[in-house]
């Protein structure tokens, strides 16, 4: 039902009110990593199609950073022969990083076609909901008894990045996560940044927690998450994958984007100086989300 309700929403937004077609909506681009794992672009292709399906009428679009194709250079090309003047690139990407800052607004800026840049995924409550899901899928309890609940813990394994401002943002959903569990979560990183999975395992050992489960802070399967996956003493909960939660997700950035670009200059709100995730655009950079794009969002319950 909620997928129909969605469906209609998305179809009634091609019309306004007065009964005529709304202009077309200019593009959304998904920026996805990349990966040499088969099931990764398997896995954001489900995505994409689970984004058409709840926004009929929105064209869709495919563009990796590396290792798969299309690379988003070549599917900006693609659209700059089809006289697409801009498109919305919305990052497959879970927090600040260089990807975020740098490689996806140079490969923007090098394109013909206009393009805003949306924020990333995360943090954002509806990616702390996926995770709950993931981790009952893989068997967590949903009710803990206070002996169950002081021995258990929670592993949220990251791909991991040398910006500081990326560990801010997983630290932020292991901090959603945990409340949300109702025990205790600590971040950890395959690559780039400490601690890894394993020391933090340990670390919640050494608590005397012994049911330790690992969330999968990933978008796709691969090797990041097969390792931390491998590291898991109990449970190993799956990726984000292509989750409905994941789709809504996308078009909510897909949507804050376009509004942060339509919105009159003089009714742009000054945004707070903590705040060093802008939306960028191949004309300029315009913030529209805040440090913790989470704090500001309202929590958003998956139907199961």
């Amino acid at each position: 039902m909620h997928r129909i309700g969605a469906q209609l929403v998305g179809r009634l937004s091609l019309v306004a009110p007065d009964g005529r077609r709304r202009p077309t909506p200019p593009p959304l681009v998904l920026v996805a990593h990349g990966s040499r794992d088969p099931r990764a672009l398997a896995t954001v292709r489900t995505l994409l199609d689970r984004i058409r399906e709840l926004r009929p009428g929105l064209a869709v679009h495919l563009g990796h950073i590396e290792l798969n194709e299309p690379l988003l250079a070549d599917t900006l090309a693609a659209l700059d022969a089809r006289d697409v003047p801009e498109a919305v690139l919305v990052p497959l990407l879970l927090g600040r990083g260089h990807h975020v800052k740098h490689d996806i607004p140079q490969t923007a800026s090098g394109a013909r076609v206009r393009t805003r840049v949306a924020a990333p995924l995360g943090p954002h409550p509806l990616l702390v909901e996926t995770l709950y899901e993931r981790l009952i899928e893989a068997g967590w309890r949903t009710r803990l008894s206070d002996a169950q609940r002081r021995a258990s813990g929670v592993v949220l394994a990251a791909a991991g990045s040398r910006d500081p401002e990326s560990a801010l943002d997983t630290r932020a959903t292991a901090r959603q996560l945990a409340e949300r569990l109702g025990v205790p979560v600590l971040p950890a990183y395959a690559s780039a940044a400490a601690p890894d999975v394993r020391t933090a395992v340990r670390a919640l050992a050494g608590r005397g927690r012994h049911r330790i489960a690992v969330a999968g802070y990933f978008t796709a399967p691969g090797r990041f998450a097969t390792q931390s996956a491998e590291a898991a003493p109990w449970l190993a909960a799956a990726p984000l994958g292509a989750h409905p939660a994941m789709a809504r997700l996308v078009l909510h950035r897909y949507d804050q984007a376009r509004a942060a670009a339509e919105a009159p200059a003089s009714a742009t709100p000054t945004p707070p100086a903590s705040a060093p995730t802008p939306t960028s655009t191949s004309e300029g950079t315009a913030p529209t989300t805040p440090a913790n794009p989470a704090a500001s969002a309202n929590p958003a319950r998956i139907p199961a």
